[in-house]
């Protein structure tokens, strides 16, 4: 039987998640792979729902230790890059981005605080900059959704001959580029973010 506590159990559970997919991860299958009963998890996790988004939480560690932005930082240059830093954690698991969909930051309020603060303090209007976050946050869910849904996208054999042939990567870097482009020019021209 495997010594266990919270952390292992996570750990075991995000190995599981990329070997089998969301769809396949159980608390049955877990308990198996610990070589303890089923109900011993409940110790850790009541439910299922608790276990999926501390597993969210815990794939989310390589994003959540990036350093944070400080008042020297080219806000733009960071922008892209914390950008860039979210889509490469969400790609690190097997279906990354459908475990991190709908959960909610617990653990890391403090850094996102940060992060609002950092941009507005650089001379990003505040409501601009809570909707350039969001905006990036599930541009960036989408794509990765999208990339793990259908890896072959890469190989465009099967698309018509007068589509344009686009990777992933460079999809997901056209997009980006075209979101900053947006939140600069309507700073520039201080054109307001309207309430949809």
């Amino acid at each position: 039987m495997t010594k266990m506590n919270r952390e292992i159990v996570i750990a075991e559970a995000l190995g599981l998640l990329d070997e089998v997919g969301l769809d396949a991860v159980s608390t049955r299958r877990l308990a198996k792979r610990l070589g303890v009963e089923q109900p011993s998890l409940y110790w850790y996790f009541r439910t299922k729902k608790d276990l999926l988004a501390a597993m969210a939480e815990a794939a989310m560690a390589p994003h959540a230790t990036q350093p944070l932005p400080t008042p020297d930082d080219d806000w733009r240059t960071w922008f892209l890059e914390n950008t860039r830093s979210f889509r490469h954690t969400l790609l690190m698991r097997r279906d990354g981005a459908r475990l991190h969909a709908g959960s909610t930051p617990t653990g890391d309020l403090e850094r996102l605080r940060h992060k609002f603060e950092f941009l507005v303090t650089s001379g990003v209007p505040e409501r601009e900059a809570v909707m350039a976050m969001l905006a990036t946050s599930r541009f960036t869910l989408g794509s990765v959704l999208e990339e793990q849904a259908d890896p072959g996208l890469d190989d465009s054999s099967d698309l018509p001959t007068d589509l344009p042939r686009i990777d992933h990567d460079s999809a997901f870097e056209s997009g980006l580029g075209l979101l900053l482009d947006g939140l600069v020019h309507r700073i520039q021209t201080g054109e307001p973010t309207t309430d949809t």
